[in-house]
């Protein structure tokens, strides 16, 4: 066995050195065909390419294939990179885009609070917002204004917009809002254009109820709902919303107060007039003598 193995050996051993020195012998005149600058040599080169490259086209197209699947993925890896960083951004612009509003809203609110005057008679005092007392049976804010800044039962708070409520219980530091939304409060008010009169009612939804219209076929979606300054209530003239209907063809009111961000109100100081319940106390105009003159001719 050892003996048969020395035998392949002497066999194999001068076989690999003889392909060795041809493989040396082809990369030697390959290298001095290819650095021959010679105008045959060229021509040789060429007919080389001319021969070799058509037959060994698809061996190279795998590795074409491959670099351009790495190409892509790389593309794609880019892509869903840029993907990732423009979504991150598009949320950081909707958190601007959302405080940019609340501002805007909150500006144009102080800007009202401060420059609009609904009737020269009324002035106001504006209150911020402390809570939200609200409950399944009663709706109302809480103020941080109260007897001592002269609050006054009854008076009309409104969020620079629109009517939002009235006073309902006043402190000596704090008073409530009771909300047109709240099951108990009653307004009365006139609707615009067609001058019909009604009762805004809360029913614990966002769009309190129209109820005892004289004339429902008068009143359109979109006509002005505003106080009408009946009983006392409140003063006249004040904006409280836009006609709307519900999926019951029922009148409502769309509120224009944005309850969902009350945060400074406007409390009209509004002094009901007084009744008199003595007629003994007024005090005729005394007669002129021209009218005594006719009363002495007809008599």
């Amino acid at each position: 066995m050892a003996k048969y193995r020395s035998e392949k050996d002497q066999f194999t051993k001068p076989l690999k050195r003889l392909l060795t020195g041809l493989i040396l012998l082809f990369l030697l005149g390959f290298f001095l065909i290819w650095r021959i600058d010679n105008p045959r040599v060229e021509r040789l080169r060429t007919e080389i390419f001319d021969q070799i490259f058509p037959t060994i086209e698809w061996l190279m197209m795998p590795t074409a294939n491959l670099l351009d699947l790495l190409e892509n993925f790389q593309s794609y890896q880019n892509l869903a990179e840029q993907n990732q960083e423009l979504r991150s951004e598009l949320r950081q612009m909707n958190l601007w885009k959302e405080a940019a509003l609340q501002l805007e809203q909150e500006n144009a609110r102080l800007l009202d609070l401060n420059n609009v005057q609904l009737d020269p008679r009324l002035t106001y005092i504006t209150g911020v917002v402390l809570a939200d007392s609200g409950s399944p049976f009663r709706q109302s804010v809480l103020l941080n204004v109260g007897a001592r800044d002269g609050v006054l039962d009854g008076w009309a708070a409104m969020d620079g917009i629109g009517l939002v409520g009235r006073i309902a219980n006043v402190g000596d530091n704090t008073s409530r809002v009771l909300l047109l939304t709240d099951t108990t409060s009653l307004v009365p008010a006139k609707i615009h254009p067609s001058g019909q009169t009604t009762l805004v009612t809360g029913d614990h939804s966002s769009a309190p109820v129209l109820q005892f219209i004289e004339n429902n076929k008068l009143v359109k979606p979109g006509d002005r709902v505003i106080t009408s300054g009946d009983g006392s209530v409140f003063p006249a003239g004040l904006l409280i919303g836009q006609v709307a209907t519900d999926t019951s063809d029922r009148l409502r009111v769309r509120l224009s107060a944005d309850f969902e961000r009350l945060k400074f109100l406007r409390l009209m100081r509004h002094k009901p007039k007084e009744q008199l319940k003595d007629t003994k106390q007024l005090i005729v105009p005394k007669p002129s003598s021209r009218n005594q003159t006719n009363a002495r001719t007809y008599d």
